[in-house]
């Protein structure tokens, strides 16, 4: 089933002079996202891979209704991110870095201030959170300042926060990027049980590894275009994705190396 269409995306964003300069350019518009279009299903993990600055995290934060499109839609469960961006949240997850959680508050009373912006009845949200504070090995830090807590503890919260509301769609910017090894094999998977549980995952990153080991389709972003969108044993083709990516990237790319 369907659960997520991008259809013609597109979003051009103004550059200041710093930002003109650090790019080197004349131009004072930059297209993050030209003419994007992808669909997710349920019960499967899709990436969207491509270097920095590839237009990943624009399309993520355009998916989770944080910016608008200046063409193009998308519709998540049937709802548009441009007409129904409430229906959107109610059942979306979105986590990125750039998203910080106060750190003067506890993890628990975070999850249960998040909990209440969703209307969970209490013995909903009490019995969730139990879930996903043993998931990720948190009660015990559970009243602690967020602010003292390492950089994975942090990541691990953050995730469990945006589980709160128990979405159908949950979408991920870089879900292991400056993770320990071990927090980041919790992470990849918890992806696999969310994915078991029947929802729809959208993962965005540059590392080809977490593609492999977890995704069922991938869309390639190079320079805010989508190259190739395909299953993951497609577009791979016999070869590794790193080769597949970069034969895409020299053929499609003016950039040279």
């Amino acid at each position: 089933m369907i659960i997520l269409q991008a259809d013609g995306v597109r979003k051009t964003f103004t550059l200041s002079a710093k930002q003109m300069k650090i790019n080197k350019t004349k131009d004072k518009t930059k297209v993050a996202l030209d003419g994007v279009s992808f669909t997710a299903y349920a019960g499967e993990i899709y990436g969207l891979l491509g270097p920095n600055g590839a237009g990943k995290t624009t399309m993520m934060r355009i998916i989770s209704t944080l910016i608008k499109a200046d063409e193009g839609d998308v519709t998540l469960m049937g709802h548009s991110v441009k007409t129904s961006p409430d229906n959107v949240r109610k059942n979306l997850a979105f986590l990125t870095s750039e998203l910080k959680l106060e750190e003067f508050f506890t993890p628990s009373y975070i999850y249960d201030f998040y909990s209440d912006l969703h209307n969970i009845p209490h013995h909903i949200r009490n019995e969730r959170k139990k879930l996903l504070f043993d998931k990720f090995g948190i009660h015990k830090f559970s009243e602690v300042k967020v602010g003292e807590l390492s950089t994975g503890m942090k990541q691990k919260v953050s995730i469990a926060v945006s589980l709160a509301h128990d979405p159908s769609v949950i979408v991920y910017d870089e879900p292991t990027n400056g993770l320990d090894i071990i927090t980041a094999k919790i992470v990849t998977d918890f992806l696999l049980d969310l994915k078991a549980q029947g929802k729809c995952i959208i993962v965005s990153t540059h590392i080809f590894s977490l593609i492999e080991k977890v995704c069922d389709r991938v869309g390639i972003i190079i320079e805010g275009r989508m190259v190739r969108e395909d299953t993951l044993s497609n577009v791979c083709n016999g070869k590794s994705l790193e080769d597949a990516f970069f034969d895409l990237y020299y053929a499609t790319s003016p950039v040279t190396m």
